[in-house]
């Protein structure tokens, strides 16, 4: 699979998510086992934003070439994903989150995506120096 298919893969998830937690926050909660409140309601919502914007950027990037700036973007999700990874899991080993069903796709998925980013972002083409051989002074603006 090319960078771009899995970004744009990647970012068609992201916006899917986060429009459901932003938009019906209720429902993402209950698929979890956890009873909706006003509190729980306003976390899923907010989350929701930050995913959305996630995969927006995600798509925005999809056909960038190798750039240290996107290497630190797949850096940052492959940590994003790794650092998501066990919250779910150790909220169901505490009962917080009760249905196994609510978080077994998602540990799959930050596990994958993890995957992902990090062979991505170990593909980077490093430059010689700090500038490409195309460019004679700093960049411009």
């Amino acid at each position: 699979m090319s960078r771009k298919t899995f970004l744009t893969i990647v970012s068609l998830v992201a916006v899917c998510v986060g429009a459901f937690a932003l938009f019906a926050p209720a429902m993402l909660l209950n698929s979890k086992g956890v009873a909706p409140s006003e509190a729980g309601n306003l976390w899923a919502r907010e989350v929701g934003v930050v995913i959305l914007s996630i995969g927006v950027t995600t798509f925005l990037l999809k056909g960038e070439g190798d750039s240290p700036a996107l290497q630190a973007f797949l850096v940052g999700n492959a940590i994003l994903q790794i650092g998501l990874f066990p919250i779910e899991i150790i909220a169901y080993a505490k009962g917080v989150v009760t249905k196994i069903s609510g978080i077994a796709p998602n540990s799959v998925l930050h596990l994958v995506l993890a995957s992902g980013f990090v062979y991505f972002a170990t593909r980077i083409k490093k430059r010689a120096g700090r500038f490409s051989s195309a460019t004679t002074g700093p960049p411009t603006e």
